[in-house]
């Protein structure tokens, strides 16, 4: 080390920071990224790499293998998603059919497994087989009557209280952020905000195992919001195992993106939809390349789970129908009224589920997450197992109410009366009367609908993992279900009236029920996350009905807008606003008329801004304006006087910078200059050494005019994810505004509490 008169004099001081030191350009959990500096910083990596390519063999096989790992990681996530789907998809089935029975010759066989391998089964009674029993057989050798019943009502009730309460245990002990959706997160992940541990590994393995569980336990909650979860929790796994998407939170965030395609193509087995989903509901930064790499990680998840075949169908979903019957014009009535019903649905829920989960925060209720979850299961246990429609899993209900009638149907919903003249083909049956299985199918779908509607509201939001996917579309197809046998039986009893003549003769078959249940299931999904384009293609990706894509988008764009009517707000972007993240929704406009200066800080009345000088505070100085303010970082001026702007440091730059320069260089007291120009100030003799923080100073940090109107401010925010923009008049430095104050000024435009706005 030279003395301190031989520094300034040649002002050639080594500054320790041109080697990069640890946790440098980190951020602290709870706050959000530098957008521009990471795309900066991705820029410079890559020249680097380009540069040294050239210079040898080795370093050019190293660039090759850098350019092809983003398309390794999305191998990696497709794989480890459709597995892990699979194997849910499996466990499910099996744990849902435990509640009522177990398989002598093998019991981790399902029911339907059980009854595939038996010889015995006959066409009539096809789920019922000796190798299958249930409880009461098993237990006290009786398969009918009011104590078989008793004890089989009692058992279930049993086995779903057991697998609430593991789950909750494991959600409470374990992973906590295993809770909920996930998607609410997942979007202000993907919009810049850091959550540590939301997508670590003992949440991917405690979500995995609770899900198995809940949607077992008979809730009214679904597998494929958390599914999304969990491949984002994949590719969080996968992106660190690269040192190209582990180090650049900017570049992890479009892994994360494409990871969400992943997951919604194995939740509904539609890859172009899951691809579709991540551009329109989830992610943030969408550039064209993350768009090809989301269509791979999506094709190689679903090709996984087609490889695992977990529903025996050769399919990738449950749900797919084949109906033989076109729609015709006059059917976009009811469609459109369906729409009408998902949009009012939509709004209900959201609005009713919000204050539920405001209250639960608020109150005692949120201090007891276990036994409201073991209240919750327990009443929808009782209540769900004397309707043979709430009693099954919800997606077989969905599955059933999306089905055709066709001859070989045992379902009450398809006891029609037949003629017995009839000599058509099979799958060309004609519109029949209703018969008694029919009008006693109603009548517990109408129960069914009531209960749905009601229990979802509680179900969603508690501490267990929970989607809203399969309820929302349960409860439209449920209602689309109704309508359609309504407007069957009104067109075979009516032919005559003037709205089915021209279609609709006797003894045709004009109206398809099923597809008023996949129109109901659209609209109501809709209506709750308020999708669109990515919605209309997920179902007619889940059905294979490809040729009914009109009648789909009719009922999704009808369901948004009577939604819309009542509130922009989707049930994901109202939970955010509910934990008070910091997402500046693209969507939302801004239309007031402010002006930078009527937000930025400090405000009249208020202590100046912390500010650091280029070259006259000590390291004490900087040490105790870090210690008494909690901002994330601190404008850099000329000196306090003039108050030009140079730069802007990062708090938590500053502290590890501080910390390292005391570690490893010597003669840095609490009394050394702290200087951010390229030379050393002119320091009197025998003066301690000066610390030179040049490197991580952001040398143009982003400014706008204390006369620049908010609304483009906003635009700005959105557009280039910032942190925060300094305010100047002529170079002179002015104020600040963080994406804090703006999102605090939006709601307070919007005349709802700023201080909801929590975290930076």
């Amino acid at each position: 080390m030279v003395n301190a008169g031989d520094m300034n004099g040649s002002g050639n001081l080594m500054d320790f920071l041109d080697e990069p030191f640890p946790d440098v350009g980190t951020y602290e959990d709870f706050h959000t990224i530098d957008w521009l500096r990471e795309k900066s910083r991705d820029t410079d990596r890559h020249r680097k790499i380009t540069s040294k390519s050239k210079e040898s063999i080795w370093e050019f096989i190293k660039s090759l293998l850098d350019a092809w790992s983003g398309w390794v990681v999305m191998l990696l996530i497709g794989l480890l998603a459709g597995t892990l789907a699979g194997v849910i998809d499996l466990a499910v089935d099996w744990m849902t059919d435990l509640k009522e029975g177990v398989c002598l010759s093998a019991f981790w066989y399902s029911h339907e497994q059980c009854c595939w391998t038996s010889n015995e089964t006959t066409f009539d009674d096809r789920d019922k087989c000796p190798q299958w029993q249930k409880w009461s057989e098993l237990l006290v050798s009786q398969s009918e009557g009011a104590s078989a019943y008793i004890l089989n009502y009692f058992l279930y009730i049993m086995w779903a209280l057991c697998f609430a309460f593991l789950a909750v245990s494991l959600v409470r002990v374990f992973a906590p952020y295993a809770c909920g959706s996930g998607i609410p997160e997942i979007k202000t992940i993907l919009s810049g905000f850091i959550i540590r541990g939301y997508l670590g590994k003992w949440t991917l393995l405690i979500k995995t195992v609770t899900l198995v569980l809940v949607v077992s336990s008979g809730l009214s909650l679904g597998k494929e919001g958390p599914l999304v979860h969990v491949a984002c929790c994949c590719g969080n796994f996968f992106s660190s195992l690269f040192s190209k998407y582990s180090k650049n939170e900017g570049k992890r965030r479009e892994v994360l993106s494409a990871a969400a395609a992943a997951g919604v193509s194995v939740a509904f087995g539609a890859p172009i939809g899951g691809v579709l989903f991540s551009l329109e509901e989830v992610s943030y930064y969408f550039p064209l390349k993350t768009l090809w790499r989301s269509f791979f990680a999506a094709l190689v998840a679903a090709f996984t789970l087609r490889s695992i075949n977990p529903f025996g169908n050769s399919r990738l979903v449950l749900f797919y129908v084949e109906y033989h019957t076109p729609w015709y014009m006059a059917e976009l009535f009811p469609f459109i009224l369906l729409g009408v019903f998902g949009g009012l649905w939509g709004t209900l829920f959201i609005r009713c589920n919000i204050a539920w989960c405001r209250r639960r925060k608020t109150t005692r209720l949120g201090k007891y997450p276990v036994l409201e979850v073991i209240m919750i299961t327990a009443i929808t246990a009782i209540i769900a197992y004397p309707n043979p429609y709430t009693r099954r899993s919800t997606s077989e209900l969905i599955s059933e109410l999306f089905n055709d009638c066709g001859a070989l149907e045992s379902s009450q919903l398809c006891d029609y009366i037949n003629d017995p003249n009839m000599t058509r083909p099979v799958d060309d049956i004609p519109d029949r009367p209703a018969g008694p299985g029919v009008y006693s199918a109603m009548w517990q779908l109408a129960l069914a609908l009531v209960f749905k509607i009601v229990i979802t509201i509680f179900t969603f939001g508690m501490k267990i993992p929970s989607g809203l996917f399969i309820p929302s579309m349960a409860v439209g197809a449920i209602a689309g279900r109704m309508v359609g046998i309504g407007v069957e039986q009104l067109a075979y009893h009516h032919h005559d009236w003037i709205i089915f003549r021209n279609w609709c003769r006797p003894g045709a078959d004009c109206v398809t029920p099923g597809l008023y249940a996949m129109v109901g299931a659209a609209a109501c999904l809709g209506g709750v996350t308020r999708m669109t384009v990515s919605l209309v293609v997920i179902m007619f990706e889940l059905t294979g009905g490809l040729e009914y894509i009109v009648p789909l988008m009719a009922a999704a764009v009808t369901s948004k807008w009577v939604a819309d009517a009542f509130g922009k707000e989707g049930i994901y972007e109202a939970h955010i606003h509910l934990n008070g993240y910091p997402f500046l929704d693209v969507k939302d406009e801004f239309t007031h008329r402010t002006l930078a200066t009527d937000v930025m800080r400090p405000r009249r009345g208020e202590a100046p801004l912390s500010v650091l000088t280029q070259d006259s505070m000590t390291v004490e100085d900087v040490e105790t304006l870090i210690k008494e303010t909690d901002y994330n970082g601190f404008p850099v001026v000329v000196s306090k006087d003039s108050e030009r702007l140079i730069g802007f440091a990062q708090r938590r730059e500053l502290i590890l910078a501080i910390k390292n320069a005391r570690q490893r260089q010597d003669g840095v007291v609490s009394n050394s200059i702290v200087y951010f120009t390229e030379d050393p100030p002119e320091l009197p003799p025998n003066s301690p050494h000066p610390l030179k923080l040049r490197r991580i100073l952001n040398l143009s940090p982003f400014t706008v005019t204390d006369h620049t109107p908010m609304e483009t401010v906003v635009d700005i925010f959105r557009k280039l994810g910032l942190r925060q923009c300094l305010v100047t008049r002529s170079g002179r430095l002015l104020g600040i505004i963080t994406k804090k104050d703006v999102l605090r000024h939006m709601a307070q435009m919007a005349n709802q509490d700023p201080e909801s706005i929590m975290f930076n």
